[in-house]
């Protein structure tokens, strides 16, 4: 779904799920909402107001949240990739396994970029992976809506390495060879952050599948 608001408010709404690529708000206040597990992909939500607000596996991959405020809001396995935070304010915000890669932090307000919880990369890392797991992600990929997602690759086309390590701090290599073997037939339906895989592949794990 696409948000296009402005000057408005939109308290305490459960955006949970939900893919917000490309939504458009301009001075919108969400305080108190929850935007877990969300795509904010390619979005603008600048001036906007997400006092209190949890983000949790939610990824800002090319948004634009400049002067945003994001006072007390709560992030955890929370993903910022190419993020406009020009003048954006995280005073009081809490930080768990969170990732920003290529985005210029010193603009943002109140940001300690020193804090417990935060990982900063000024690029897309490199990562060493064997042949047989870059072949299954590869595989992986060629499944239409793994593709969609664009979870596993990069705006260039090559793999998602930040996404990947992600990954392997949850699965073994052995287990995501077989994991993204199995999940390549059958994954059948749309979805918009890395969670979505993670999820599938515990179903696999739990099942005795990896």
């Amino acid at each position: 779904m696409e948000l296009n608001f402005k000057s408005t408010q939109k308290l305490n709404k459960n955006f949970m799920y939900n893919n917000l690529t490309r939504s458009n708000c301009f001075a919108v206040d969400f305080g108190g909402s929850n935007f877990d597990f969300t795509s904010l992909r390619g979005a603008h939500f600048k001036s906007c107001n997400f006092f209190g607000c949890s983000f949790k596996s939610a990824e800002f991959v090319g948004t634009n949240c400049k002067k945003s405020k994001f006072k007390n809001a709560k992030f955890e396995g929370t993903l910022f990739e190419g993020v406009n935070l020009n003048g954006a304010d995280f005073r009081g915000a809490t930080f768990k396994n969170v990732i920003f890669v290529g985005t210029d932090l010193n603009v943002a307000n109140n940001l300690d970029l020193n804090a417990e919880g935060i990982t900063i990369y000024e690029a897309m890392p490199e990562l060493e992976m064997s042949s047989e797991l870059e072949e299954a992600l590869k595989l992986a990929m060629e499944n239409q809506y793994v593709k969609a997602s664009r979870v596993l690759d990069t705006k260039d086309g090559g793999i998602h390495t930040v996404n990947v390590m992600r990954l392997l701090e949850i699965f073994d290599e052995k287990a995501l060879i077989r994991g993204f073997k199995i999940m390549t037939p059958r994954l059948d339906k749309d979805f918009c952050t890395l969670s979505y895989i993670i999820k599938t592949l515990t179903t696999y794990k739990e099942a005795g599948l990896l």
